[in-house]
């Protein structure tokens, strides 16, 4: 799975194989070792959310770990179809959005 933030825009590209396992588990997590120490690890997520109320990503962010979430509906249409994309925003403080988009990576060479 790959990260990329840019500006307020934070983007997540699953290879195909990818989309399969969260399909299957509901969770990806990719951990980043920055330093010899547990602490100096940056992990991003995307995970399946049974408890959301909305139709739209979500994302949070703790202590050097960022996580976003999907319904489990959105999830489980996205991830067995042809759809290419899911995008939101959500807002993250007065007038501040931070836009979240999750696409399935087509032509990943990994």
């Amino acid at each position: 799975m790959k990260l990329r933030i840019e500006d307020n825009t934070l983007r997540l590209r699953l290879s195909p194989e990818e989309v399969t396992s969260f399909h299957q588990t509901g969770r990806l997590e990719t951990i980043v070792s920055l330093g010899p120490s547990v602490s100096d690890r940056f992990t991003y997520a995307l995970q399946r959310d049974e408890t959301a109320t909305d139709s739209v990503p979500s994302i949070s962010y703790t202590s050097g770990r960022i996580v976003v979430r999907l319904p489990t509906a959105i999830a489980d249409a996205w991830s067995l179809s042809e759809q290419i994309g899911i995008h939101g925003s959500m807002e993250v403080a007065e007038k501040q959005l931070v836009h979240i988009l999750i696409e399935k990576d087509l032509s990943c060479k990994h």
